[in-house]
């Protein structure tokens, strides 16, 4: 039984020493991050890009009426 507990202790103290070594911990200088250039905001479907609507719309005067 004695061994459980001990096995159990030392799980609780390598993962706190692990989280805390995530954290950066004490005394270290942290390298400040660089800032990511701004991403271009694309459309993410057809119907949300305005240069399509524009061609569909250019399509559609240029029909002569006959369904597609």
């Amino acid at each position: 039984m004695a061994f459980v507990v001990v096995l159990v202790v030392a799980v609780v103290v390598v993962v706190l020493v692990l989280r805390a070594a995530e954290k950066g911990g004490t005394g270290g200088v942290r390298a400040p991050k660089r800032p990511r250039p701004p991403r271009a905001v694309r459309p993410i479907a057809p119907d949300d890009d305005p240069e399509f609507l524009r061609e569909l719309e250019r399509r559609t005067r240029r029909d002569d009426g006959s369904p597609a």
